[in-house]
């Protein structure tokens, strides 16, 4: 029978390591974490070939007392905890006492550290843990040589020197972008890569992340109870195609965690195409209590007390940031040397749009109701006859009531052109229609300069945003004076037979009408002009996949998508004046307008700089 040993220190050491020191990122990511409780002011970190020749680290911060050097290689030894209640309620990086001395089992270290009001630096060795007189102004330097050199088969898995490099960076990337206060720099064999100076948030987040990122985010901040969530979250049109530009830090410290992950894809999912994943630096402030960080040995997996309300506040709080259209934010004013800030260039297609200004801010004016305007009816007609080559001021307004029975006509009333745009506080943001380029487009004019609009994408943001409220209620509906029949399967009959409660709950009225047809009788009144036939077979095709309970829950929101996409305006429909100009205030006063279902942009401003550029005025 095996006898049982205790084993070495050095292999318990080793061992450790394996779980600790995955790669030189994993060193970078122990020693940065010291160098922060430290209380340091300055970070400097050298790596050389990627990090498996050298990582130097140096701050400084308090130091380490000559008599507490040789501890801190020591398994289980630290500064930072004396008891379980301050392990529930760990408030530093790093507190398990046990990297450095896993770090120094593994790799070549020394330590030369000069604590606060000592005459002179202390160093130490790592395998001799030999101590001796050094010369350091403050703080503490801690020198990694040669990872695994003993344990070469270890090494065999690294990988070639830029990727471990690549791994090393973005370790520094999150501990500056957790710490804005320090300053940072980071070089790599003799070259420097990042000097980053102590500041404000939005300047560390511009120097790692890209003055475009910066510029297509909106800042979010919110507080609830125990709780405070700040940074910043990426509009969808400038998602990316991985995850690589994801950051979230409870407490300073970068994690990653399932239920946050999860809280952030659902406050984007009506916004972002399915294939694309947001970008985001983000920072969740809570009583330590709260959440557990002794999950795991990188401390990079967490777990929260109260999970679920974490989960909801990230969820609402990121949403509602997000929900804000940049339409209503899109008036832009010159500065004193005619400058429009800030400036969008014609090839981001995909950017977002620009920031709030004081125009902006102002609007709607006073009288506005419930954030909509007090708009003419004529101009807000365009749900009922989009497509009409009739001017709006000539046709009925058609409004069903909620039981169907009734319409009621609008008087005809003129209309004027748009006066020129007012140099005022109270211009809309997206200005005034001037054209429809082939059918697709709609051009318009602000104080900026030129705003580009997809009707089609843009109404069918706005038709589903409506039928989201509208379906919260009680719905209204338009009885069709003649019911439109359609010829379907047998499949599309069932599925029509097992969800007519369903789709009644949404305003469609459906019956048989023949062995193999059915007669749609009432439809929602916001898609009175669709084409029901081509939408209730595509809802059909739809419904017969999932079972009708699920239907209207968990799927509600992809029927009203697809129902908001075969309502809106189609191309090639030529649309009036009044008509482009209430799409334009409709987009002003409505969540999210700034992409339809899809994720696709609707929307983007080419200033007069921009243009000016293009043509090379003044050059």
């Amino acid at each position: 029978m095996p006898v049982i040993n205790r084993l070495p220190d050095l292999l318990v050491n080793q061992i450790a390591a394996g779980e600790v020191v995955e790669r030189p990122a994993s060193v970078l990511k122990e020693v940065l974490e010291n160098a922060v409780d430290a209380g340091s002011r300055a970070i400097e970190v050298q790596l050389e070939q990627g990090g498996v020749r050298r990582i130097r680290v140096s701050d400084d911060g308090c130091g380490i007392e000559r008599d507490d050097l040789a501890l801190a290689l020591e398994r289980h030894a630290t500064s930072k905890i004396a008891s379980l209640d301050d392990l529930e309620r760990v408030g530093t990086m790093g507190f398990r006492g046990e990297a450095l001395a896993a770090i120094s089992a593994v790799a070549r270290t020394t330590i030369t550290s000069r604590a606060t009001g000592a005459s002179h630096a202390w160093k130490i060795d790592g395998d001799d843990r030999s101590l001796s007189p050094a010369a350091l102004n403050a703080g503490t330097v801690v020198d990694v040589a040669d990872l695994y050199y003993n344990t070469p088969a270890r090494r065999k898995f690294l990988k070639s020197e830029s990727t471990e490099y690549a791994h090393c960076d973005e370790m520094f990337r999150r501990v500056a972008l957790a710490r804005p206060d320090l300053g940072m720099q980071l070089s790599h064999n003799g070259r420097v890569i990042h000097r980053l100076p102590a500041g404000e948030a939005d300047r560390r987040v511009a120097a790692l992340m890209g003055d475009d990122f910066l510029a297509h985010a909106r800042e979010v901040h919110a507080e609830g109870g125990p709780l405070r969530l700040t940074g910043f979250a990426s509009l969808p049109a400038y998602s990316r195609a991985s995850r690589d530009a994801q950051y979230f830090f409870i407490n300073g410290r970068y994690v990653r965690d399932k239920l946050l992950t999860h809280a952030l894809r659902e406050a984007y999912a009506d916004i972002l195409h399915g294939s694309r994943h947001p970008a985001y630096v983000l920072f969740l402030e809570l009583d330590p209590a709260g959440v557990d960080v002794n999950v795991h040995p990188a401390k990079i997996e967490v777990r929260f007390r109260e999970s679920r309300a974490v989960h909801q506040f990230v969820f609402h709080a990121v949403k509602r940031t997000l929900a804000e259209s940049g339409a209503s934010r899109a008036g832009l004013v010159a500065d004193e040397d005619g400058v429009i800030h800030p400036p969008v260039t014609p090839a981001a297609m995909d950017a977002a749009p620009p920031s709030t200004s004081p125009a902006a801010r102002h609007w709607p004016p006073a009288g506005a109701s419930q954030g909509r305007l007090a708009m003419d009816s004529a101009s807000r007609s365009y749900f009922d006859f989009v497509g009409s080559a009739r001017p709006a001021s000539a046709l009925p307004q058609a409004r069903a009531s909620s039981s169907g029975d009734s319409v009621a006509t609008a008087e005809p009333r003129s209309w004027a052109p748009p006066p020129p745009l007012p140099r005022s506080e109270a211009a809309p943001p997206l200005g005034y229609a001037i054209a429809q380029l082939h059918g697709i487009y709609v051009l318009a004019q602000n104080e900026a300069g030129l705003v580009l609009v997809d009707m089609h994408a843009a109404h069918e943001r706005i038709l589903y945003e409506r039928l989201k409220t509208v379906l919260d209620g009680t719905p209204s509906i338009q009885r069709l004076l003649i019911p439109a029949v359609f010829s379907v399967g047998p499949k599309d009959m069932a599925a029509a037979e097992e969800c007519a409660e369903v789709l009644l709950r949404m305003g469609f009225e459906v019956a048989p009408a023949g062995p193999q047809e059915l007669a749609v009788r009432t439809v929602p009144a916001l898609l009175a002009s669709a084409p029901v036939a081509e939408l209730m077979r595509k809802l059909l095709e739809e419904l017969r996949e999932f079972p009708a309970t699920e239907v209207a829950t968990t799927r509600r929101n992809e029927l009203l998508a697809t129902m908001a996409c075969h309502g809106a305006v189609r191309a090639n429909r030529q649309l009036t004046l009044p008509e482009m100009n209430a799409l334009l205030r409709d987009m002003e006063a409505t969540e999210r307008a700034d992409q339809c279902n899809h994720g696709r942009p609707t929307w983007t401003q080419l200033t007069m700089s921009d243009l000016d550029r293009f043509f090379m005025r003044g050059q």
